[in-house]
């Protein structure tokens, strides 16, 4: 796995925290690679918003993009917009593969409430479940370029999901109802119903989250 990737992957589920430092000489250490490498793919991970610039002293440094309440609003809406696009390709599947999609996110669906209604609720599963049942309609129907652009945004939405999914769990009927409309519009072949589902689906997210990051509290953002 590329140098890039493993320290995305390292973000993403927080074992380099929001806020953190991110120097050189101790992330060659870390992964077993040269500098090069690290310093290519901090430049790319900055470019994509995983890393961003913070001042000390005089100096600038690389750190951890900290998890902002506007940050999390912006990720989320714009994950809801290419996702919607991704459903309303979905939804105009020939009916073969859309009733097969359709049945593999509904069992996908009931599993999250599953692991959402138990006592006390496994946000692990939960929160893998949720990642695959969208990740099931986007690879289903989405181009390369569109999944281009999902590889790089769906990542920044875990990182907000993995941290704040606990506070929020009460919260996941709601998230069930909207999960249980875009399955049956792309069961149905129903284009614009399918795309309205995702919009709505991460417009709501965005506001549940945001709820939740006001409450508890932005991470790493000194």
């Amino acid at each position: 796995m590329s140098a890039y990737l493993r320290m995305r992957d390292l973000i993403v589920a927080g074992r380099l925290a929001p806020g953190a430092p991110l120097i050189e000489t101790e992330l060659s250490l870390r992964l077993g690679v040269s500098r090069t490498p690290v310093r290519a793919a901090l430049q790319r991970l900055q470019q994509e918003g995983f890393v961003s610039p913070s001042r000390a002293g005089t100096m600038l440094r690389a750190i951890v993009a900290p998890l902002t309440a506007d940050d999390m609003r912006e990720i989320f809406l714009m994950v809801g917009a290419f996702e919607s696009a991704a459903a309303r390709l979905a939804a105009g599947l020939e009916p073969a593969r859309r009733q097969a999609l359709a049945g593999e996110m509904a069992r996908l669906a009931e599993d999250l409430r599953d692991a959402s209604a138990s006592r006390p609720p496994d946000i692990v599963r939960a929160h893998d479940l949720h990642v695959r049942f969208h990740r099931a309609y986007t690879t289903a129907a989405a181009g390369p370029r569109l999944l281009s652009e999902l590889d790089v945004l769906q990542p920044q939405a875990e990182r907000y999901e993995r941290v704040y999914t606990s506070a929020i769990v009460c919260a996941f009927d709601e998230a069930a109802r909207e999960h249980s409309v875009l399955v049956d519009a792309i069961r149905a072949g129903d284009l614009d119903g399918a795309e309205r589902a995702v919009t709505l689906n991460w417009r709501g997210s965005a506001e549940r989250y945001g709820q939740v990051v006001t409450i508890l509290g932005e991470r790493g953002n000194w």
